[in-house]
């Protein structure tokens, strides 16, 4: 919680321009906004609140994609479930005129529940899920979802304009309106994620133990992957599809945690709220006067991550 309160002094004062930790300090003590640099903190801290709220919901739900599928390379990003959202959310776009942050998120939230569901689908048949089996059906299935979004938008210029930006996956045009929208969502799947925590621990050891020590696996996966999709989803509608984050972040936890899921959904809360804060500072400070989108920086940091699990891990369960 120290590193994560630094984070926030840092995004606070860190920009096109800097404000001091001094300056920063006092304008929140004091809740003024009269001076330009106490005005600059106040317009940071919803883009802050956000970064937190995004990054925490992002870990979250690569800790639990990675849980149920026992798939040690399972995120958002990875099984499609980002590409199925930014497809539902162009489609809207381009044939219903939506607009809103509310409308961004039922769109995206229907479409990353009907790409799990197909992703699942695809890689249960033949003999059940496996972790590879679901992999290659989440990136053939985001392949040609993605190949569908260019489609769309390719001859539409004006849904193009409106997604090009969204698409890279960024921070910086977060309000309170769409903070507040997308709040509900994000409370309901990170409370779901810490309550099943403890059964998820169980079906670490198989689901035939599983099933004799009483756990009900099918209800389990599927609040699990509810929740998922409900952080996932609910993020992607207001941020765009920022990838790596659920990858990156629940291996490191494992690291520092150990195997226990109940200590590693809550420290992949807070680990992604830290590297998503960090990632969006280092983009404002790399790409001054402009900036990089934060989903551009997190890219940088989780490729090499994905190269090193793809030539170390082996392919196992967990």
């Amino acid at each position: 919680m120290l590193i994560l309160s630094l984070c926030v002094l840092v995004s606070l004062a860190f920009g096109a321009r800097f404000v001091s930790f001094s300056e920063v300090l006092s304008t929140l003590i004091h809740a003024k906004k009269e001076t330009l640099s106490e005005i600059v903190v106040h317009e940071r801290i919803p883009r802050t609140v956000f970064a937190i709220l995004a990054g925490a919901a992002l870990g979250v739900s690569g800790s639990l994609m990675q849980a149920i599928t026992r798939n040690p390379i399972a995120d958002p990003s990875i099984l499609g479930v980002n590409t199925g959202a930014s497809l539902f959310v162009v489609a809207g776009i381009a044939f219903f005129n939506i607009g809103t942050a509310g409308q961004y998120i039922g769109f995206a939230l229907v479409g990353a529940a009907v790409t799990s569901v197909f992703v699942y689908g695809i890689g249960s048949m033949g003999g059940g899920a496996t972790p590879i089996k679901l992999a290659l059906a989440g990136a053939a299935t985001s392949a040609a979802l993605s190949s569908v979004v260019s489609a769309i938008i390719l001859p539409r210029t004006e849904v193009m304009n409106a997604f090009r930006f969204w698409q890279v996956g960024s921070i910086s045009g977060a309000t309170w309106e769409g903070i507040l929208t997308v709040l509900p969502y994000l409370v309901v799947g990170l409370i779901g994620g810490m309550l099943i925590s403890p059964a998820l621990d169980v079906l670490a050891l198989g689901d035939d133990v599983a099933t004799g020590l009483g756990v009900r696996t099918g209800i389990v996966r599927l609040i699990g992957a509810f929740a998922g999709v409900l952080l996932c989803g609910a993020t992607t509608a207001i941020a765009g599809p920022i990838g790596f984050i659920g990858l990156m972040v629940p291996h490191a936890m494992r690291l520092i945690c150990g195997p226990n899921l109940r200590l590693i959904i809550p420290m992949s809360a807070i680990g992604g709220a830290i590297l998503l804060t960090i990632s969006d500072v280092l983009g404002r400070v790399i790409g001054s006067p402009s900036e990089l989108e934060a989903g551009i920086v997190t890219a940088f940091l989780g490729a090499p991550i994905l190269i090193t699990i793809a030539m170390k891990a082996k392919a196992r369960a967990l």
